[in-house]
């Protein structure tokens, strides 16, 4: 019996790079059901393709966090399909790099939608759910770049606003059993982070202790054990995930 066995689980951003991994190693740790919610759906749909009788578990929604219609309805299918959520996994992100002094409105806004108001979408309407149920387990997805990062002034502040809403809703959820904690990669080896100059990436492996890449299985597997009961008293934090990397 899988650590997660008899939970439900909704992880957004799921169909590629770190949200796949973290889909994968949830069935792998038994969760009962997880609705995977993706702009671009037919990702997960490929990948459900390749997951044998485990497919059955996975529930592939369409879905843009940063409109909250979409998101009402994405839960309303995930909780006609499974009947509750346990688990939440703010994982949805994207970048719109820049210097700031040449940065665009649309690019603040774009990342800032996505990556920080996707995140109050998703808790607007999972957190009472977990709240009647007495239990529950949220972890969104920050990073290092939460810290400050040249170019990624957009980036930055919504990953930073995560860390503070994560360690607010922990504060209020506690008393319902709800656990709320971040996770914060570092340099992480993923088809966004591959677009990369070799010679960038060659300076950030210098920063980098144990001198190579994190790979996002790493990154599932603190997001499994955040979600599961081994965790149960661990809330309002944020765990980095850098290979020893300081911030």
């Amino acid at each position: 019996m899988g650590k997660l066995s008899g939970k439900y689980a909704i992880v957004t951003g799921g169909g590629k790079g770190i949200g796949e991994s973290i889909v994968k190693r949830f069935l792998e740790d038994g969760i009962e059901g997880v609705a995977v919610l993706e702009y671009d759906v037919k990702l997960v749909e490929k990948m459900v393709s390749n997951l044998g009788e485990a497919s059955d578990k996975v529930l592939p929604i369409q879905c843009d966090v940063s409109s909250e219609a979409q998101v009402k309805t994405a839960v309303s299918q995930a909780v006609e399909r499974f009947g509750t959520v346990d688990i939440l996994v703010n994982n949805a992100g994207i970048t719109r790099d820049s210097m700031f002094h040449k940065m665009a409105d649309e690019a603040w806004d774009a990342v800032l939608n996505v990556n920080l108001k996707g995140a109050y979408h998703l808790c607007k309407y999972v957190i009472p759910i977990m709240r009647n149920n007495a239990y529950g387990r949220i972890v969104n997805i920050s990073s290092v770049s939460a810290f400050g990062n040249v170019g990624q002034a957009n980036y930055a502040t919504s990953k930073a606003g995560l860390i503070g809403f994560s360690k607010t809703l922990a504060k209020e959820g506690g008393p319902k059993n709800i656990t709320v904690n971040c996770v914060a990669p570092g340099y992480i080896e993923t088809d966004m982070y591959n677009n990369v100059p070799q010679e960038i990436i060659a300076e950030h492996m210098k920063l980098i202790p144990l001198r190579r890449l994190g790979q996002p299985n790493e990154v599932a597997s603190a997001v499994s054990f955040l979600s599961s009961d081994d965790a149960s008293f661990i809330s309002g934090q944020c765990l980095i995930l850098s290979g020893g990397a300081t911030t």
